[in-house]
């Protein structure tokens, strides 16, 4: 069996299908973390992966946060899943089960440890050396301590203490465990690029947590004993001597190897110069990592987050489950057809019409008013106009807040019309329209009340069709636009001022390179930027963003990638203030 962990930073990183990605790892329990999705925003092709089964956890506090999930081959299909450390979220049945000792937890702070969806917990039969046996993969994204919040390193350690109860817990319980993902703190200083940089680095509080919470855990002149001591020391882990009862299985198989990153600033483009911290694991018990673990090792040449993917190869085979757990997925009521999505409601819907005889008839006076309108519509306006106001002021629920359209006569004109030249001094054409009417026979009836002046499109067709088409005058057999002698001349005047060259171009092209100049002597720009002092290489602009005296400003520094101070094929220590005064 393989197992693969990687911090994904964010769901969206499986760009190409997140099958494929899946099928790319070649392993049967893949371990992801930080999806930064929430439960109202996964989809079903993130949640239903075919030859998949997978378990997530959700921030339920910060959209866009946090976030694990843990996908299982269907030859992999576990018997228990379980979402977070304490058990609070858990209401199914199916749980793992085997909490330990939280007396020294309040129920407040259990809460918030499991709110920030940080945890799934499987639990899969294998088969191991002919021995049906239990295994217990804990999928975690421990919290990062930000040193801008004080807070968040107790939240960070009490974390790490919950999850050492647990996982203890169900080692003594007589299951293997397995506890992989991105612990936030890398162990030793051979699993930090630069830990010289900070003077105390033994005595920061998460790598005293490891210290204890490991077993084997030797000092830097003892890295090069055989591996025959090494296995020695495995197999006589006491929890009496205050050792711990889980093994890094990366150290296990490569005890002194350098360099061996999981996770690189991309702010600073670390990642060419391998400039890095080894944050990401998988710890197994003792007897496990001696009995059954054959390879672990990282994968960095694997791209698409800040993270590399490390994975561990184990002898033992699965016994797949016949169902999955009531915490997959797939059985998401969302995802199971028991739930309508929103999308639902906006699905257009074919209504059978209702049968003709059980329509009801309008009563004698309305359908005379009808008759009186489809008469005479133009005089029946306002009465109608109001009819309408009230009928639609009664549908309107009380309480609720309608959107009033304001409807206006005339056409909305396109957005090229505000870059043509305006016409003035046009003869009106009023009379021409007032001889079209005349000469079809209509009356115009002028209205009362300004704000009504303007007839409805129902009002307007109902008049159309009162037209007879044999009074429309015809020339030549075609039907032709009512004309006189000033909307001829009117459009001799267009074309003859549409023909003649105007020089509006060479204007607006003056004035645009006035307008430029001006602009170009108010706002100067970025200046240019100076070239680093060891590289002579141009520098990048940065802009401080941390909050302080100097929030804001701007510097130019090195524009190659972070590394060592040894590599000279990474940044120099050059910077400069940008002075505002230029």
């Amino acid at each position: 069996m393989r197992i693969v962990t990687w911090n994904i930073n964010g769901i969206r990183t499986f760009r190409g299908g997140i099958k494929k990605a899946l099928d790319s790892l070649n392993a049967d329990i893949i371990c992801v973390q930080e999806t930064k999705v929430t439960r109202d925003l996964l989809d079903e092709r993130t949640a239903i992966v075919e030859g998949y089964n997978s378990y997530f956890s959700f921030s339920r506090g910060r959209s866009g946060y946090s976030g694990v999930a843990t996908y299982c081959k269907d030859s992999a299909t576990p018997f228990a899943a379980e979402e977070g450390l304490t058990g609070l979220l858990t209401n199914h049945e199916g749980a793992v089960g085997r909490y330990g000792d939280q007396d020294e937890f309040c129920s407040e702070e259990l809460q918030l440890l499991d709110n920030e969806g940080r945890a799934i917990i499987t639990q899969h039969r294998v088969m191991c050396q002919d021995k049906e046996q239990t295994i217990t993969v804990i999928n975690v994204y421990c919290p990062r301590a930000d040193p801008e919040k004080p807070e968040r390193k107790q939240f960070k350690l009490q974390f790490y203490k919950l999850l050492q109860r647990r996982a203890e817990a169900l080692l003594k319980d007589g299951s293997h465990v397995i506890v992989l993902g991105d612990v936030n703190t890398s162990h030793r200083p051979i699993d930090h690029c630069d830990p010289c940089d900070s003077d105390d680095f033994e005595e920061n509080p998460g790598r005293k947590w490891l210290n204890g919470f490991l077993h084997g855990v030797r000092q830097e002149e003892e890295r090069n004993e055989e591996k025959h001591d090494e296995e020695s020391e495995v197999t006589s882990a006491d929890p009496k001597n205050g050792h711990g009862k889980f093994v890094d299985t990366f150290r296990f198989f490569h005890p002194t190897r350098t360099s061996a990153f999981t996770c690189w600033s991309t702010l600073t483009g670390a990642r060419q110069t391998n400039y890095g911290t080894r944050i990401d694991y998988i710890f197994a018990d003792c007897q496990l990592t001696k009995e059954q673990f054959v390879a672990a090792d990282i994968m960095p040449e694997v791209e698409g987050s800040d993270h590399c993917p490390v994975w561990g190869q184990l002898s033992c085979s699965f016994l797949p489950s016949t169902k999955p757990p009531p915490l997959c997925t797939r059985y998401l009521p969302e995802f199971a057809g028991k739930q309508q999505k929103l999308s639902r409601f906006f699905a257009k819907v074919d209504q059978k019409p209702c049968p003709s005889e059980h329509r009801e008839a309008l009563p004698g006076s309305q359908e005379e008013e009808e008759r009186r309108e489809n008469l005479n519509p133009s005089g029946a306006v306002s009465i109608s106009g109001k009819k309408r106001l009230m009928v639609s002021d009664s549908v309107v629920p009380k309480g609720k807040k309608t959107k009033t359209v304001k409807t206006s006569s005339k056409p909305q004109g396109s957005l090229l019309s505000f870059f043509k030249p305006k016409l003035t001094n046009l003869p009106s054409t009023e009379a021409p329209v007032r001889d079209c009417e005349n000469t079809l026979g209509l009356e115009v009836i002028p209205s009362q009340n300004p704000q009504n002046a303007s007839i409805p499109r129902e009002d307007v067709a109902s008049v159309s069709e009162l037209v007879p088409e044999e009074t429309a005058p015809v020339f030549d057999g075609q039907p032709q636009l009512c004309t006189n002698s000033a909307t001829d001349e009117n459009e001799k005047r267009l074309m003859t001022k549409s023909l003649t060259p105007q020089p509006t171009v060479e204007h607006s092209a003056a004035k645009k390179g006035t307008s430029l100049g001006f602009w170009k002597s108010v706002l100067h720009g970025p200046p240019p930027p100076p070239s680093c002092k060891v590289h002579g290489e141009p520098c990048v602009l940065r802009t401080v963003k941390k909050e302080g005296p100097n929030m804001g400003k701007q510097f130019f520094v090195c524009a190659r990638p972070q590394g060592h101070a040894s590599n000279p094929d990474a940044r120099c220590n050059f910077f400069a203030w940008v002075d505002k005064g230029k």
